[in-house]
């Protein structure tokens, strides 16, 4: 006897078949807890897309996930002309800045690196291939990225005024995200098109930054830097051309991730074991609190700043507040894993630590089931969207997002391996929460 729901699985077939969507992704996907499982959704322009839900965040409250500590295993470095060296050959050192400098001075001098073109992810898989080819090994990661683009991720939660676009391509077991050269460039040609209201034109204060960075470093240490130089480093011409990026693996949850992003300075020296913990320094500036809103705002910047120190294991911050008309007014040292704590402590915290640790490893691992095939992929999120979207734009290749010299070399380099290597654990954890740190006073 045939029953009224016999057609069901050949229509669902049917629909599979034109949805394009393979039986080993189906698969992935139903392996997935179903509280996390992607919403499928039609997209004007491709077959599907997945997405993650943001809200509420208080999901992803509590207890953090296991984080491991981020461990260097290489380095690169852009000179004056921004131009690619293996090594740390472009290293600064902290040394304290003369408090009441004027941040504007030099601005007219200022050689600004032009990042119009698309450098996608090119330093860093030469950077990478350059350490395989000396381990003959391949690295183990889930996820290969700049820092940047984990900040965006993490900060999520509590973040949703400006958007975001990232490109992304599986090959051999990692997935390779990138920011969206495109969507960035119009970001910022909107941001330069709406009137700017302030009694300093925002290309100056922008500059204030770098400004400090330039006052706050030597190219050597202390003792083989001369003192003429020390005390003439306000005019020194910027140049934010010059930097140093530190090479890393680390773990949020159950992801191991390969993450590329610059270090400002370094407190004393690079320990000779690779590996071990580096007193990196991180530099910012801040304008100074002189109000409880001016203390909410710093607390709202505070997370970013936490983030991106946590994601490469700088174990320092070093703020510098200045006057509204860019005068340095003073320095604070911060525990850059008191933070969160010190926040939560204030009683008026805008956000949490753990909340974005356990929001970027859920969204990590649920990344990795949606990403199941080759092409390139689009991760999205819209402004004030209560979800991030993941769609497929391409359906074969890789697009720009991996060169082909990195291709060539993982090709060679898989000969002497029968498969690529799953990513193992990640031996040592992160140390707890530190203790906290004074906030500057009001």
């Amino acid at each position: 006897m045939v029953t009224k729901h016999e057609p069901i699985p050949f229509l669902f077939n049917w629909y599979l078949n034109l949805m394009n969507i393979s039986s080993s992704r189906l698969k992935a996907l139903s392996a997935i807890p179903r509280y996390t499982r992607p919403r499928l959704l039609q997209h004007k322009n491709v077959a599907m897309t997945a997405t993650f839900p943001i809200q509420p965040a208080a999901r992803f409250a509590g207890q953090s996930e296991p984080v491991k500590r981020p461990k260097e295993f290489a380095c690169f470095s852009y000179n004056k002309d921004h131009q690619y060296h293996p090594g740390d050959s472009s290293l600064k050192w902290y040394y304290p800045p003369t408090l009441g400098t004027d941040l504007s001075y030099g601005f007219e001098k200022f050689i600004k690196h032009d990042d119009s073109a698309d450098e996608h992810l090119d330093s860093l898989l030469q950077t990478i291939a350059n350490h395989e080819k000396e381990t003959n090994k391949q690295i183990d990661a889930h996820i290969v990225t700049w820092r940047g683009m984990l900040t965006k991720i993490m900060a999520t939660p509590f973040e949703d005024r400006d958007g975001f676009e990232m490109n992304a391509t599986l090959y051999r077991n990692s997935i390779f995200i990138e920011e969206r050269h495109e969507y960035k460039a119009a970001s910022r040609r909107e941001q330069d098109n709406q009137t700017w209201k302030g009694p300093i034109p925002q290309e100056v204060m922008q500059f204030w930054g770098y400004k400090f960075e330039t006052l706050s470093t030597l190219p050597a240490t202390w003792g083989e830097t001369s003192r003429d130089y020390i005390e003439s480093r306000d005019d020194e011409i910027v140049n934010n051309n010059e930097q140093y990026c530190s090479v890393v693996r680390t773990g949020l949850g159950k992801s191991v991730i390969c993450l590329g992003g610059e270090v400002d300075a370094i407190w004393d020296s690079k320990p000779r074991v690779q590996g071990a913990p580096i007193n990196w320094v991180e530099l910012k500036t801040s304008a100074e609190i002189r109000s409880d809103r001016d203390m909410d705002n710093f607390e709202r910047k505070l997370m970013k700043f936490w983030i991106q120190s946590f994601l490469l294991g700088v174990p320092k911050i070093i703020v510098g507040f200045r006057s509204r008309d860019g005068i340095l007014v003073k320095l604070q040292e911060m525990e850059t894993n008191s933070i969160p704590t010190t926040v939560q402590r204030r009683g008026r915290a805008g956000w949490d630590g753990n909340t974005c640790i356990n929001f970027a490893s859920a969204f990590l691992e649920w990344l990795r089931q949606v990403i199941t095939d080759e092409g390139v992929w689009r991760i999205r999120r819209r402004p004030r969207s209560p979800h991030i979207e993941v769609f497929q734009v391409e359906e074969v290749g890789h697009g720009n997002i991996i060169t082909d010299e990195f291709m060539n070399w993982r090709i060679k380099l898989s000969l002497n391996q029968p498969k690529p290597p799953a990513a193992e654990p990640l031996e040592e954890p992160l140390e707890a929460q530190l203790t906290g740190v004074q906030l500057p006073e009001t």
